[in-house]
């Protein structure tokens, strides 16, 4: 193996969320080290299908080297699942009886100092790429954009209260010297922040986090992204979202709601003219959270949000 490590958060709430066939067909979007794929090969066998995708190669090495005792059963493709439809017909597979999709960022990626994606990892190289073949980079949104472009990336996605002065000192310091590491950007962060906003934990948490989701483009196109997948579903078959960050879980839940809702037309039209039919069942009117237990053992758990939901026509 390659020393890619993912605790999966939740698991057994995805699994049982999943409501798992030995013959069904299931998606994997973000495989990671290959946590829930092994979860769903091993409880469907012998007959059970798995498509998955990623990013990031080491990910995706990790969990082929993880799910070999299921070979022929599975298949990894080094894609977005935003481009789950060009992975199904490259799969050709037309129909799923699961989908799940876990938007957590490894313990391995965070960890290791070369991957640029933690304030705590003085030395890292400011990188935050999951797919290391893609251009941008952390290194050019902070080196390269504008001033007000990052102010928007820190208020939007991380949203930073400072966003204004980080921006305005990340600015100022790249015009003496490049900001090369993830240490150079940590300390520019802290020092925009009054010290009386530094007591909540670490201050550059929220920017890190934001310029990652800049970096590789996690909430573009989601929302169309869940719609589209629930879509692939069959009748009876599950969509299981895990969320870390308040962003992604308003847009999972925007999208869900839209998939329940039977018509659309403003209400003031006599008769329905959209012709939208409810597609699913919300499953979890409130997300699930992790138990008291798992957020002692696993501390990234605190943040998650369960939400699954399933296809009725």
């Amino acid at each position: 193996m390659n020393g890619f490590a993912h605790i999966p958060v939740m698991l057994e709430e995805c699994i049982e969320g999943l409501k798992l066939r030995n013959d069904g067909i299931y998606f994997d979007g973000t495989v990671g080290g290959g946590g829930h794929s092994f979860e769903i090969l091993k409880r469907t066998a012998p007959n059970g299908r798995l498509i998955a995708t990623d990013k990031d190669d080491d990910a995706i090495a990790a969990a082929d080297e993880r799910l070999k005792q299921f070979k022929g059963r599975y298949e990894i493709f080094k894609y977005d699942f935003k481009n789950y439809q060009s992975v199904l017909d490259k799969a050709e597979v037309n129909g799923l009886d699961g989908v799940i999709l876990d938007f957590g960022v490894s313990s391995w990626q965070l960890d290791s100092a070369d991957r640029g994606f933690s304030y705590m990892k003085a030395d890292a190289p400011l990188d935050m790429r999951m797919d290391r073949g893609q251009a941008l980079s952390a290194k050019d949104i902070v080196n390269e954009y504008s001033q007000s472009e990052i102010t928007k990336i820190l208020k939007i996605y991380g949203e930073e209260k400072f966003a204004s002065n980080i921006a305005l000192n990340i600015v100022k310091s790249r015009a003496q010297k490049t900001i090369e590491t993830c240490g150079e950007l940590s300390l520019i962060i802290e020092s925009s922040i009054p010290a009386k906003f530094r007591q909540n934990g670490p201050a550059a948490r929220k920017s890190f986090q934001a310029i990652r989701i800049a970096v590789n483009g996690e909430l573009t196109g989601l929302y169309e992204c869940v719609i589209g997948l629930a879509s692939k579903l069959k009748k009876g078959g599950r969509i299981v979202i895990l969320t870390f960050h308040s962003l992604e879980d308003r847009i999972v839940k925007q999208a869900f709601r839209y998939l329940e809702q039977d018509c659309t037309c403003p209400k003031n039209l006599p008769v329905c003219v959209c012709g939208k039919k409810r597609e699913i069942e919300i499953l979890t009117k409130k997300p699930i959270i992790a138990g008291a237990k798992e957020t002692i053992f696993n501390s990234r758990s605190k943040c998650a949000k369960l939400r699954i939901a399933e296809k009725i026509v």
